[in-house]
């Protein structure tokens, strides 16, 4: 099969899965002529990480998860263990962006939207930052 069959079969662009080729994700076979061959497990392979970075794994895990999912020996613990990384991840993002939102929403609230100049939005924004949002200077 050419990229082109295999990215309408794996519902990826071309570009990403030569790009998953690059990074050494897929190899898919190269004919005399140099043209890319992909087999049969090369689309399952793509649809598979497809699958896995629309569920926002990175790059990395989906290498281990590819490489587990090859292993007959593999434990499930070891998909469970970066699944749980994974989630413990997205769940830390969750809170961050409900603060986020919090903030503004209170920012949104108070400013008052008129012909007036002043507005607590720009003044938060430009106030400096509090002693806990300051990046450590020990290094």
């Amino acid at each position: 099969m050419n990229i082109g069959d295999v990215a309408i079969r794996s519902g990826l662009p071309a570009k990403t899965i030569r790009y998953y080729e690059d990074i050494g994700l897929v190899k898919p076979l190269r004919s005399a002529n140099g043209y890319r061959s992909f087999r049969e497990r090369d689309v399952h392979m793509l649809a598979f990480l497809g699958r896995a970075r629309a569920l926002g794994f990175s790059i990395e895990d989906c290498r281990n998860l590819l490489k587990l999912y090859e292993d007959d020996h593999r434990t499930s613990a070891e998909v469970k263990q970066i699944a749980e990384g994974h989630l413990a991840e997205i769940d830390r993002k969750i809170t961050e962006l409900t603060e986020m939102r919090a903030t503004l929403a209170r920012l949104v609230d108070a400013c008052a939207g008129d012909h007036r100049p002043d507005c607590p939005i720009l003044a938060d924004l430009a106030a400096p930052p509090a002693e806990t949002d300051r990046p450590d200077d020990r290094g």
